[in-house]
């Protein structure tokens, strides 16, 4: 049996590579444990990371929050939670291994006995198994607890191990403006070195977006034209079909533009344009998308428009607009959306437009990167019934669809010499058979074997504030008008201000 066991593992072409690196021994602590994110990300995270054998053989869990209940009444929880949202169904022999020895330390971060108690905890786990185990700190609560908790962390001796690795995870935003951004650097860093650090960006977790530096430094034929030479334009989308939902009171204060662009959509930027790290070395990648940020001037005001949702139809019924949904204030000046022109001025791509933007109760749900060549010099194909030769365009798909297309012109089958456009597509679920794992699956992966190459550096932080930092002062001062666009459509008219000439949004 155990022969045929062997054969069918190498006949299997989708299990080459995939190999499994041993973990150290890992106590994760959650703190916020109770929380969203950690109801709806972290915990199935961590239990399909356990159903795939990717866990550590020894892995300890231990949640923190505010709420009063017991170990027990925890793990009921974390089990419902692990039910509702996993990828997969769980298996319920895997999921009782995993919650057996869950541990809930109730209280508020500022409370010095609360860190008494996880320490006792920690201490406990490394005793019963004579075992020093890696301590991993998730920060997931609200942004102004986060240098709290390292301060308490440092306190009470948790941020080092003489025998055992120490990380801190620390979930965005990283700050709300450039200063405050500093300033927590300079808190969490007076207590942890910077490879302690690990600044999370969930979005550096999607397969498609490591793919990004797949597609551009494994095939030939895409880097030779990677330059302004040929490329025309870059397009970045990041567009949802859903309102605010219950989030008022954290995306009223923050926006569209602090949401989503600071974080995600410029790290899209920075790996899309970055040149070739000698090695993929975590500090070597880091290294190249910092001089992506250095080279990107802050925009001017007619090169950013900002909007807001008024009602409509969306997602197939009526919607709101956005002064109209629950907890938001009446004299909000919020932007549901946001687009913007960026160009990276180096040498590689000195000339050309980027473009950014994303927004919310837009025509559907979709993030991609869409990159359109130079027209050819010559057009020939002229005939009547042809769409005409269009400039070629690469597009990589984030989500909902993970994969990448490229648009070609092809002929028209028949006499006359007719061209339109067809497209070549590659998507990860027929490609390769399975399910992408969920980006934060990958990401406390990395976490727990300490390679922080999709984490955010400090100087890499501080580098994308700088650029969005002089419009928020810009809106400050109130300089830059609100418009607005219907729920479900693709967004403002006044969007199209922004864009040089010849070039169009796709449609969302």
């Amino acid at each position: 049996m155990a022969v045929v066991e062997e054969k069918s593992h190498q006949d299997n072409p989708l299990v080459e590579g995939l190999e499994r690196r041993p973990i150290h021994p890992t106590t994760m602590v959650i703190f916020g444990g109770t929380g969203d994110l950690a109801h709806r990300k972290l915990l199935p995270a961590i239990y399909n990371l356990a159903h795939e054998g990717a866990l550590p053989e020894r892995f300890n869990l231990i949640a923190v929050s505010r709420s009063e209940m017991s170990d027990e009444e925890y793990r009921e929880g974390a089990r419902d939670a692990i039910k509702q949202y996993s990828r997969r169904e769980p298996d319920a022999q895997v999921l009782d291994k995993l919650l057996e020895q869950v541990r809930y330390v109730p209280g508020t971060f500022d409370d010095d006995s609360v860190f008494d108690r996880l320490g006792e905890d920690l201490e406990q786990f490394d005793r019963d198994a004579e075992v020093a185990f890696n301590r991993v700190f998730y920060l997931s609560t609200a942004p102004s607890f986060f240098g709290l908790i390292v301060e308490k962390l440092g306190e009470h001796g948790l941020h080092k191990h003489d025998d055992a690795e120490v990380r801190v995870v620390i979930e965005k935003p990283f700050g709300t403006r450039e200063s405050e951004a500093k300033a927590l650097n300079r808190q969490v860093l007076k207590v942890l070195k910077e490879s302690q650090v690990y600044r999370i960006d969930h979005y550096l977790g999607k397969e498609t977006v490591q793919n990004v530096l797949a597609f551009r430094f494994a095939n030939g034929m895409f880097e030779p034209i990677w330059n302004r030479n040929y490329i025309d334009y870059v397009q970045i989308t990041a567009a949802e079909d859903m309102g605010i939902g219950r989030r008022a009171e954290y995306y009223d204060s923050a926006g569209a533009l602090r949401d989503l662009v600071q974080n995600h959509m410029l790290q899209l930027l920075t790996l899309l344009c970055m040149e070739p790290p000698v090695t993929f070395d975590a500090d070597e990648v880091r290294d190249e998308k910092v001089k992506v940020l250095h080279a990107v001037a802050p925009p001017e005001e007619d090169e950013v428009v900002r909007a807001r949702y008024t009602g409509g139809m969306a997602e197939g019924k009526e919607a709101v607009g956005y002064l109209e949904e629950e907890g938001v204030p009446d004299d909000s000046t919020t932007e549901t959306y946001v687009a913007l022109r960026l160009e990276v001025d180096n040498w590689r791509w000195a000339g050309v437009p980027i473009y950014l933007r994303t927004g919310k109760r837009l025509a559907r749900k979709v993030t991609e990167i869409a990159v359109t060549l130079k027209p050819v010099p010559h057009l020939a194909f002229k005939a009547d019934g042809s769409v005409g030769v269009q400039p070629n365009q690469l597009i990589l798909t984030v989500q909902p669809n993970e994969g990448v297309s490229l648009s070609l012109g092809a002929k028209i089958p028949g006499s006359q010499m007719r061209i339109r456009p067809v497209n070549m597509e590659f998507l990860y679920g027929t490609s390769f058979l399975s399910q992408s794992p969920e980006a934060y699956e990958r990401l406390i992966m990395d976490a727990m074997r300490g390679d922080p190459t999709l984490f955010t550096r400090d100087d890499e932080v501080e580098a994308q504030w700088r650029i969005i930092d002089p419009i928020l002062e810009s809106w400050e001062k109130d300089k830059t008008p609100v418009f607005e666009y219907p729920a479900g459509s693709q967004g403002p008219e006044e969007a199209n201000s922004i864009l040089m000439p010849g070039h169009r949004w796709r449609a969302i």
